[in-house]
């Protein structure tokens, strides 16, 4: 398998967490490919038609795409991460969810900033989306905190990528200020292996 990488990605950092959780790192090649909204990388989007990562390149020449299904790819080779049935499986789908959404909003917010000439910031775009990155944390300290603290799923994964790329791009946040039971959760998750391997770079 090959997987399409940034370093910086929290998506691609959710992936190879849940590669290293289910043991599965020694079957599949990093490619890393710099890309962003107004620079696609000509590799990337001749197999992913947006453009976007992570994706990847199946031993069968097969390519899929986002994390998410990447993720539950994964899973189907070695089993761990999903629940089978029930309602565990689609609490974990759920916080899943909730994670991407956090790391959505706080990536778009970085490219407004970190990309778009000042003079052409929109405002407004920005608060809008970092109002969804406070009010996922702050849904993950009232909502998730007993799931959380349970067996490992594919949504743990997701909020502790989500709460990581926080801590990177976003150091300054004080995200852990009033959310002392998520602060407590994932200072402790943040030493798995899986997490410290799949640290961002950049």
């Amino acid at each position: 398998m090959k997987l399409w990488y940034s370093p910086t990605s929290p998506f691609v950092r959710k992936v190879i967490a849940a590669a290293h959780e289910l043991g599965l790192t020694d079957r599949i090649e990093i490619i890393e490919a710099a890309t962003s909204p107004v620079n696609r990388h000509a590799g990337l989007a001749a197999l992913n038609p947006v453009g976007k990562i992570p994706a990847m390149q199946l031993d069968d020449g097969q390519v899929i795409y986002d994390s998410r299904v990447i993720c539950a790819y994964l899973d189907s080779l070695k089993p761990g991460l999903v629940p089978e049935a029930g309602p565990r499986r689609f609490r974990s789908m759920t916080l899943e969810a909730l994670g991407d959404a956090i790391m959505d909003a706080a990536v778009l917010t970085r490219y407004e900033t970190a990309m778009r000439p000042e003079e052409l910031r929109w405002k407004g775009w920005i608060e809008g989306q970092m109002t969804k990155v406070w009010a996922g944390i702050d849904s993950l300290e009232t909502d998730w905190l007993d799931f959380l603290d349970g067996p490992l799923t594919m949504g743990h994964l997701a909020a502790a990528a989500a709460l990581g790329y926080l801590d990177f791009r976003y150091a300054d946040s004080r995200w852990r200020d009033g959310r002392p039971g998520l602060a407590k959760w994932y200072d402790a998750f943040a030493k798995r292996p899986s997490m410290v391997k799949s640290e961002p770079k950049g």
